[in-house]
């Protein structure tokens, strides 16, 4: 993946900004997009569905509980704003922010 610019530390908190993709074959991180990291999710978007399922695949991926991962923005939306506190892991392809 290429060097992300939707992404910046906060003191010791993640703010990302994602474009999601509901109701996909599976659940994936595709990469960085024009609009953020761009990420598919089998979940639909109804109901808050794709936002509940979203926090809770973020959260695996940064080894945080699901109540770490806020979403700030974008709560109807594709692109979405999200805050992960104090992540314990960090993913290989994120370590260049």
């Amino acid at each position: 993946m290429n060097k992300p610019t939707h992404a910046h530390w906060r003191d010791e908190n993640l703010i990302l900004q994602v474009y999601v993709q509901a109701r996909a074959s599976r659940d994936e991180l595709v990469g960085w997009h024009e609009r953020g990291l761009k990420i598919r999710l089998k979940s639909p978007p109804v109901d808050g569905q794709a936002n509940t399922h979203l926090v809770k695949f973020l959260a695996k991926l940064f080894k945080v509980p699901a109540s770490k991962v806020r979403l700030l923005k974008g709560e109807t939306s594709r692109q979405k704003t999200l805050t992960i506190e104090k992540p314990t892991a960090i993913p290989e392809w994120l370590t260049t922010i």
